[in-house]
């Protein structure tokens, strides 16, 4: 891509001081794994998607179904009953042609993790559930592969960055996935579409700091609370 169209398409970004055209050279020249493309995964692919980012796979398992279209923002009416992999690929065909896509419709398993994860500089977990987080910290740790998380339950929120350069995980805040795996989630509990889309938004700026060397916080927890408007961080 000659520099005259990457500008044409990219001024926004390169304008930024600290991203400028390298920085645009580097989040092309990059490659990302979403893991999940729910409430989280649906705007982290749209942001890096629109941002150029050279190779984008997003993992997930499920179809599209009615209910997800309250907040998971890449499906449509017309991609109800598809993979949301396939869902994935034509949203992200259509907003950015340029992007290489790789769809893996398989669920994350002990089996296949670290063949999947190797293939990635970073990896974004949107997953919705604990034996898949800790999975995929544990195999991220295995890999040296730098992690962006997130969660979100009812009103609430999460975000953190795991071993980057050195940095913390999963498990030096949480140490063990809570025993029972039937506690509340977003299907018994509910979640307004916004909140996921304010969680993944700020998963992907992460990553695009990640890609251009923008500084960005370890060893720190975001919490968010929009039932009473609160953000705080935990450094641990």
């Amino acid at each position: 891509m000659k520099d005259k169209d990457i500008f044409a398409r990219y001024s926004r970004q390169i304008f930024i001081d600290e991203i400028g055209l390298q920085g645009q050279r580097k989040i092309m020249n990059s490659k990302i794994l979403v893991v999940g493309a729910g409430g989280l995964g649906s705007p982290v692919v749209q942001y890096l998607a629109a941002a150029g980012i050279g190779t984008l796979g997003v993992a997930e398992f499920d179809k599209v179904e009615l209910h997800n279209l309250n907040r998971q923002i890449i499906h449509n009416e017309d991609t109800v009953g598809l993979s949301k992999v396939e869902s994935a690929k034509q949203f992200v065909k259509k907003i950015n042609h340029q992007v290489h896509f790789m769809g893996i419709e398989s669920k994350i398993t002990a089996e296949n993790a670290e063949e999947i994860l190797s293939q990635f500089d970073i990896i974004i977990d949107g997953s919705d559930n604990f034996s898949t987080r800790y999975l995929i910290n544990d195999t991220c740790i295995a890999l040296n592969k730098p992690l962006i998380y997130g969660s979100i339950l009812g009103f609430s929120g999460q975000v953190a960055v795991f071993n980057y350069n050195g940095s913390r995980n999963l498990r030096d805040i949480f140490p063990e996935p809570p025993f029972n795996e039937n506690l509340p989630d977003c299907d018994s509990l509910g979640v307004l579409g916004p909140l996921p889309g304010m969680v993944g938004s700020m998963m992907a700026h992460l990553a695009l700091h990640m890609i251009t060397g923008i500084a960005l916080p370890v060893n720190t927890l975001t919490l968010i609370d929009v039932l009473s408007w609160k953000f705080q961080t935990i450094d641990f």
